[in-house]
């Protein structure tokens, strides 16, 4: 039986919402975690750090680049998201909802075919691992209010104002 070796490494960007720490498993976009995030795993996790500039990390930083300045609307990475299958379903479902758009716990739920999961799907939510790319942030509370995001309850604003027409502008 041969082995496998999984390679991971990351590489740090800046954005207007402060730094962003871009993981890559074998290749493919695994994790994009802001300064203070929570469920932010160990640095010692990440594999060695690379320039920017390298693979996979140069054409997620052009995309990122794009998105903050208004200009990209979907994200076209690879990916390679490391969870349970039922959270998986619900990162699906999260990139599934339109740029500029809302849903609730709820109606995300619902739209999996689940309607009385809507705690376990916040729960999901909140332990994408590519946040921005795997839009999260457009999940807001039962009345639409601005509830859990592991980045801040700020970013996520700031987020959602720049894709319903407003700027990225810097958070500090």
């Amino acid at each position: 039986m041969t082995a496998t070796t999984t390679v991971r490494t990351h590489t740090v960007v800046d954005s207007p919402y402060g730094p962003l720490t871009l993981v890559a498993t074998d290749g493919a976009l695994s994790g994009l975690y802001m300064t203070d995030q929570r469920h932010r795993p160990p640095e010692e996790n990440f594999g060695a750090r690379v320039a920017p500039d390298e693979d996979p990390f140069a054409e997620a930083a052009r995309q990122l680049g794009e998105y903050f300045a208004g200009e990209r609307h979907t994200f076209d990475l690879p990916l390679s998201l490391q969870g349970t299958p039922f959270q998986r379903e619900v990162w699906a479902g999260l990139l599934a909802i339109p740029y500029g758009e809302t849903r609730t716990y709820g109606e995300l739920a619902a739209e999996l075919g689940r309607p009385q999961a809507s705690r376990a799907v916040g729960l999901a939510n909140g332990k994408n691992p590519v946040g921005i790319v795997v839009p999260c942030h457009r999940v807001v509370g039962a009345n639409g209010s601005l509830t859990g995001y592991g980045g801040g309850l700020d970013r996520k604003r700031r987020l959602l104002d720049l894709e319903r027409g407003g700027v990225a502008g810097a958070l500090f």
